[in-house]
């Protein structure tokens, strides 16, 4: 698996998601607004409203990069978060798709100047630089594409990279008694974890990644321990409140 990223590549990547993101919102019909998103609990409104609020708290933090007193992720902190969200959630169609908009574009403006302040520090996690939140942009935008419609953007439309990324990233849900080492087809595996309890997990890249984000998989990932098929391992839940591996 590759490392991280130069600061270039990852903006271009970056801005590239966001992007089509702003396309495929431009395109979502009135009526999908209110149906169930594939992620459990969230209506199609409230991932919109997610994705709003989750660009401006971004554009504010690369605002204030390096500043004496960085401000927090979310005003409020996860209970104002969520209810911004729910508030904003109600607002017509026609006026969650403009502020949607409107969020991404100036997102995608600040974005083009983070490469100068690459290792400054924001209030986005603990010890978090600009890359940890242009990273945590990255992977916002790409899976919440896929939670929107797993039809038009399934995991299989993620670059290999971001693929790369978000094994490396989802490691942190991977037991502290377990091992797994993931053999994406054609590529180098890569062992996550150190436990004692080892799985094989085998699939192609994209499939992988999605299985360990916890979304739909178009292929088959295939699961061996001590050279038999497994139940897959449990994983931990998604890591929200610490800083994920680049």
């Amino acid at each position: 698996m590759t490392s991280e990223l130069p600061p270039e590549q990852l903006i271009e990547q970056v801005t590239t998601a966001l992007d089509e993101l702003a396309t495929q919102l431009a395109q979502l019909p009135d009526e999908a607004f209110a149906k169930p998103s594939s992620l459990p609990g969230w209506s199609t409104a409230q991932l919109v409203a997610h994705l709003h609020s989750l660009a401006q708290a971004a554009r504010r933090q690369f605002e204030n990069a390096g500043a004496a007193h960085l401000p927090p992720m979310y005003d409020g902190g996860q209970v104002g978060r969520i209810e911004a969200i729910n508030m904003v959630a109600l607002l017509r169609p026609e006026k969650l798709r403009e502020l949607v908009a409107e969020s991404l574009a100036q997102l995608r403006v600040v974005l083009a100047g983070c490469e100068a302040k690459w290792e400054q520090p924001v209030g986005y996690r603990p010890a978090a630089q600009v890359a940890d939140m242009v990273y945590a942009v990255w992977r916002e935008m790409l899976i919440h594409a896929t939670d929107l419609d797993e039809f038009v953007r399934p995991a299989a439309s993620w670059p290999q990279e971001f693929s790369d990324h978000l094994l490396r990233a989802l490691a942190a849900r991977v037991r502290a008694e377990d091992r797994v080492v993931v053999q994406p087809h054609g590529r180098q595996r890569q062992v996550l974890g150190s436990g004692q309890r080892s799985w094989v997990l085998e699939g192609t890249d994209y499939d992988l990644a999605a299985w360990f984000a916890g979304r739909p998989v178009s292929g088959v990932v295939r699961a061996t321990k001590a050279a038999d098929s497994a139940e897959f391992p449990t994983l931990l839940p998604w890591p929200s409140d610490t800083l994920m591996q680049r």
